[in-house]
């Protein structure tokens, strides 16, 4: 979700459900230990639980920026072994390390050693023609062996030679059931599945099989989901409605854009808030038309509200 669960993105998240784990945009260990490693790593302490996503293949540089997440209060570091991208393959980031399970291990024991937060992985169940299931099976056994307990599985293979990051979240099929037998072979293990889900429904039966889901798009989509999520599997009483939602993020807008921030760079990610609702449609026409324009602030988000019910 690089360039979708910002910190906006996440506070505005955490103001509709109080107990989903949230995690961060994918940062790769460079961008921490070489560039502006405040401005990555801010968050607000409200965005808790939070897990930090890290990118990287270097077992010494990961170590490192795992302690300095811990030490900021992440409450997990997931190491990413599943974006396709060119980008960060060519930087021997992704999921190009399927194909070096060892190497993997040794960034999985290099964190362990320096942190008592959850170190885990997340994962594709292959690449290419690295695709079998034994494959599979014997690449989260050797990371396993090194540690990790806990797998975030995308259900897809990825292609990293000839389909964009676009088409391998669409063209390779969802394979269930692969990731099923993985959690029928390491029942020890916590498997957590990815890919493809979007309603009640397919939680409720993933969750008979596995020990958790990840939602990416579906939520960033729908984020009042994760609403429904807190009061079916949390039980959340004080569920907030939408309208509630939009109050409390209006004085963090006030806030941010006192600091620079321009409103868009928060509304966007608020787009989705009364997906499937009467008006929502000109809930999202009005912020992505005013929220652009010089000088807006919270007011647009108070008339996109009142658009709707006009």
């Amino acid at each position: 979700m690089m360039d979708w669960t910002d910190r906006h993105c996440r506070y505005f998240l955490r103001q509709i459900s109080q107990y989903t784990l949230l995690y961060t945009e994918m940062i790769t260990t460079g961008a921490i230990l070489h560039g502006d490693r405040a401005y990555l790593l801010q968050y607000h302490p409200q965005e808790q639980p939070l897990a930090i996503q890290l990118g990287g293949s270097h077992p010494g540089e990961l170590a490192e920026c795992a302690k300095i997440a811990q030490d900021r209060g992440f409450s997990e570091v997931n190491l990413n072994v599943g974006c396709p991208s060119d980008r960060v393959t060519q930087g021997k980031i992704g999921a190009c390390l399927m194909a070096e399970p060892d190497l993997v291990a040794e960034c999985v024991r290099a964190m362990q050693a320096v942190v008592n937060i959850p170190v885990t992985v997340k994962t594709r169940i292959g690449i290419d023609d690295l695709d079998s299931y034994e494959y599979f099976k014997n690449f989260i056994q050797i990371v396993a062996d090194a540690g990790c307990q806990q797998f975030i599985i995308h259900a897809r293979k990825a292609w990293l030679s000839g389909l964009s990051p676009k088409e391998n979240r669409e063209i390779p099929p969802l394979r269930y059931d692969v990731v099923q037998q993985l959690k029928q072979d390491f029942p020890q293990l916590l498997i957590m599945l990815n890919g493809g889900i979007t309603s009640h429904d397919e939680i409720a039966k993933h969750l008979q099989i596995f020990d958790g889901v990840m939602l990416g798009r579906a939520a960033y989509h729908n984020p009042y989901l994760l609403a429904e999520i807190d009061k079916m599997y949390f039980g959340g009483e004080n569920i907030k409605t939408r309208e509630q939602i939009i109050e409390i993020m209006l004085p963090y807008i006030d806030e941010m854009i006192a600091t620079g921030c321009k409103l868009n760079h928060i509304t966007r990610h608020m787009l989705g808030l009364f997906h499937g609702q009467p008006g929502g449609r000109l809930w999202r026409r009005y912020l992505s038309e005013h929220a652009t324009k010089p000088g807006a602030d919270a007011s647009v988000v108070r008339e996109a509200l009142r658009a709707m019910v006009v």
